[in-house]
Formats: structure tokens, sequence, C-alpha cells
């Protein structure tokens, strides 16, 4: 009779990672069904790679990067073992001055810092009617940060849909389901890397 050969008293079961998307209506997943948006949709995916994992899903339609700031202590609670953070795209899209923009989300990356708490920083494009200066001064935000605070950086959230009529909703800001599903596949190996930075917690 074969036996059932004896398991290793030392090995423990990977522990899960806790993470929590913090972003806007990006994030929130506007007008889809809850399990299609973003956080689910990445969770599910990196569960198929094998990753024990947990995504919250932070997101508020229609934050801007101060509104993130304001709510960051309640909606990322002690014991988060990362912060995929994507704001900024309301900033843009109301002609907000960068500078603040930038100081905002510095202050957002500090305060998780302080806490111990590693960030994903996704970056966001200006929309090119604002005209060249202003595009200029807000596409740098994210690069310089994420050099500036040693940030894995994923340069930009809406990667391979942006203005696509078919992967976005009527209002060619919004994903659809399909949509999200190309921004998970196009930001999947950045997440592995960053998943890969994480500290080891008992």
């Amino acid at each position: 009779m074969a036996q059932t050969p004896p398991s290793n008293p030392g090995s423990k079961p990977a522990r899960t990672l806790k993470l929590v998307a913090l972003g806007d209506s990006l994030t929130a997943g506007y007008n889809l069904p809850a399990s299609a948006a973003f956080p689910p949709a990445l969770e599910q995916a990196l569960r198929a790679k094998g990753h024990a994992v947990e995504i919250v899903n932070a997101g508020v339609s229609g934050d801007t990067v101060q509104g993130g700031l304001e709510r960051l202590d309640w909606s990322v609670p002690d014991g988060t073992d990362g912060v995929i953070l994507e704001l900024g795209a309301n900033d843009a899209l109301r002609g907000l001055d960068p500078a603040v923009t930038r100081r905002g989300l510095e202050a957002i990356i500090t305060r998780l810092k302080a806490r111990g708490i590693p960030v994903l920083l996704t970056g966001m494009y200006a929309p090119r009617n604002l005209g060249t200066e202003y595009a200029t001064r807000f596409d740098s935000i994210y690069p310089e940060l994420a050099k500036a605070h040693g940030l894995v950086l994923y340069p930009f959230f809406l990667e391979g849909i942006a203005g696509d009529r078919v992967l976005n909703q009527p209002d060619l800001l919004h994903p659809t389901a399909e949509g999200v599903r190309v921004i998970v596949r196009n930001i999947l190996p950045t997440v592995e890397r960053f998943l890969a930075t994480l500290p080891a917690k008992s």
C-alpha cells in the first residue's frame, strides 16, 4: 500500500500579499461590473500565474491627487504590503497646475514610505489640447518622482487602449471590460517585478 510522503514540517504555504489599488475611476471601474474593474482583473491574472495576492479596490471616481491624499490613511490600512498608485488623470482633465499634482503625489508617496509601504507608480499623460508646455510639465511628474524615490514605474496606465473606440466606453475616457483586460495584460510584467521587490514578512 502506497504511503503518503511525510510533509515537511518547516514548509509553510505562501503568505497572501495584500495590495491596495489607490486611484480614480480608472481603478474604480466606472460603468463596469465590480468583477470587471482593474483590481479584481489584475488579482485574477496574478493568481493565474501563481501569485498569492489580494488587491483591494480603493478607486474613487472623480478623485484628484488631492482627494487621494485626503483619504490616504483610511484607504490604505495597516498591514498593506504594497500600493498601486493610479492618480492624476482628473488633475490633467481639469487643467490643474502640474506643480500641485506633483506635490500631492509626492506627499502620498512620502507618507506611504514612512509607513513602510512600497509603491508602484502608474503614470498618466496630459491631454494634448492643453498645449505642449502643460503636457511636458505634467508628463514628467511620474518618471521624475519614480527616480527620486526609487519606485517601480509603469509609464502610462492607459498604454494600448488610449483613444481606441473599441476598448473604451463612448466617452473615450474609461475602458470597457475588454479594455481593462488589455491594461492588465500590459501592466502584468511590471506588477510582477514590483511583487519581487516587496520585503518578506512573517
